[in-house]
C-alpha cells in the first residue's frame, strides 16, 4: 500500500542554493587578506546568514560608545511589536534624562515628545537624552532598561558585552565587541527592516514644545556612510574619549547585505573609509543565492481520511546560501515526505524537508508544509469510495 511507502524522497537537480539562516552564524571564513586596519578590533558579517567573512581582535571587550543605542532601538522595536505602546504615545522628559550631555536634541525637563520622534531622534541624530527618556518610558527607569539590555544581549549569544548605561557615556564596566555589536546589529536589522527609514534620512527635524512655545530643531544623521557609500542602510556611530571612534555600518548591494563595524578608530574619517574597506571586501569577493521561493510545490503527500486523497507539499520559507564569487558548485535539493498524513490537515502542518546540498554537502535545509487544508471525509465520501472500491 501507497501509505505505507517508505519516506519519499526525490533528488534533483538545482541550479540555485540556500543556507541556514540562524546556524550559519557560527560559520566563518578565513581572513585571506590583510586589510590592513587601523581600528583596534573589526568584523565583517553577512546579514542573513551571519557568516563571519573577516575579523581582527573582534571579541576585544572595549568601550562601545553611542553603539550601544543599537540595543536600546532593539528594545524599543521589539516593545512596540509586543504592544506596550504606540509610536504615537506621549513620552516626558525626566530631570535624569535632560541631564544627558554628549549628543543630544536638547530635550528639557517636562518636554514631551511622541514615542516616534524620540526614536528618530535616537536614530538619526544619536540623541542620549532621547535615548534615556525612552529607557525610563519603558522600563520605569533606566537602571531596569539597562538590565533588560543585559538580558537581551545574553539572548543574543553577546558573551562580551555588559552595559551600564543606555547611551553608551563612558562609564566604568560599559564594554562590547565587535563581534557582539554585528550580532545586535543584525538582530536590529533582520526583524526590523523598517529601521531603515530612519538609518538612511540624511535630515530630518522636530519639533521642541517647551514654556517657551513650539520651536523646530533639526537633525542631522551622524553616519555619514548614507552619503558617502552606495547601498549603505545605516546603522550608528559612536564616540567618546575612551572609546575613541567606532561604527556599526551596514550595506545592501544585489540582495546581499552586509554589517562592518570597527571600534576604537583613531579619528572619525578612519572609522568611515574602514568600515567603507570591509564593505567593499564583502561585495567584491562574495555573493548570496537564493533557494526555493516560499509556497513552491515540491510534491503530494497521501491523506488517510481526507476529503482529498493528497496534500501538495509546499516550501515554507525561501532561505539563502553565501558563496564566494568565481567558484561555481552543482547544485542539488533532496526532498524528503512523510509517508502520509491523517485528515485533517490544516495548511502550514509540517508534511516534510527540503535539504539543499552543495557538492553533497549539506548546506540547509527547510520545512515542506501542507499547501491547504484537507478536511476530513464524510460518511458519503467514503462510502463512494468504498464502492469504487468493489467495482
Amino acid at each position: 500500500m501507497r501509505h505505507r511507502v517508505l519516506t519519499a524522497v526525490l533528488t534533483l537537480l538545482f541550479s540555485v542554493g540556500c543556507c541556514l539562516p540562524a546556524l550559519a552564524a557560527e560559520k566563518q571564513y578565513e581572513n585571506l587578506t590583510d586589510l590592513g586596519l587601523t581600528s583596534k578590533s573589526a568584523l565583517l558579517m553577512e546579514e542573513d546568514t551571519g557568516t563571519i567573512l573577516y575579523e581582527q581582535n573582534s571579541h576585544e571587550a572595549l568601550p562601545p560608545a553611542s553603539v550601544t543605542k543599537v540595543m536600546t532601538l532593539l528594545l524599543i522595536y521589539e516593545g512596540e511589536r509586543d504592544g506596550k505602546f504606540d509610536w504615537t504615545d506621549t513620552v516626558q522628559v525626566s530631570e535624569h534624562a535632560a541631564s544627558m550631555g554628549g549628543s543630544q536634541v536638547f530635550l528639557e525637563e517636562g518636554e514631551t515628545q511622541t514615542a516616534a520622534d524620540m526614536t528618530k531622534s535616537i536614530a538619526i541624530a544619536s540623541a542620549n537624552d532621547a535615548a534615556v527618556a525612552m529607557a525610563e518610558f519603558l522600563a520605569g527607569s533606566e537602571e531596569a532598561f539597562v538590565q533588560k539590555m543585559n538580558e537581551r544581549a545574553k539572548e543574543l549569544g553577546m558573551e562580551d558585552t555588559n552595559f551600564v548605561n543606555a547611551c553608551g557615556l563612558d562609564t566604568e564596566g560599559h564594554v562590547s565587541s565587535a563581534y557582539d555589536i554585528a550580532l545586535m546589529s543584525r538582530e536590529l536589522m533582520e526583524n526590523f527592516p523598517e529601521i531603515k527609514e530612519y538609518t538612511t534620512t540624511w535630515q530630518d527635524s522636530i519639533i521642541h514644545k517647551t514654556r517657551r512655545g513650539k520651536e523646530t530643531f533639526g537633525l542631522t544623521n551622524t553616519n555619514k556612510l548614507i552619503q558617502w557609500y552606495d547601498g549603505a542602510t545605516g546603522l550608528k556611530t559612536g564616540s567618546t574619549g575612551n572609546a575613541l571612534y567606532c561604527l556599526s555600518g551596514t550595506a545592501e548591494r544585489d540582495g546581499m547585505g552586509l554589517i562592518a563595524v570597527v571600534m576604537a578608530a583613531p579619528d572619525y574619517k578612519v572609522r568611515f573609509r574602514e568600515v567603507m574597506q570591509l564593505l567593499d571586501y564583502g561585495f567584491a569577493n562574495y555573493a548570496i543565492e537564493k533557494g526555493r521561493e516560499k509556497g513552491y510545490a515540491m510534491g503530494e503527500v497521501p491523506v488517510e481520511k481526507g476529503m482529498t486523497d493528497t496534500v501538495e507539499a509546499v516550501v515554507a520559507e525561501e532561505i539563502s546560501v553565501l558563496v564566494p564569487k568565481g567558484k561555481e558548485a552543482q547544485w542539488e535539493t533532496k526532498t524528503e515526505l512523510l509517508p502520509a498524513v491523517s485528515a485533517p490537515v490544516e495548511a502550514g502542518t509540517k508534511v516534510g524537508e527540503l535539504v539543499y546540498l552543495r557538492d553533497g554537502e549539506e548546506v540547509g535545509r527547510v520545512e515542506l508544509t501542507a499547501g491547504e487544508n484537507v478536511e476530513k471525509a464524510n460518511v458519503d465520501t467514503m462510502l463512494r469510495r468504498m464502492l469504487a472500491g468493489w467495482c
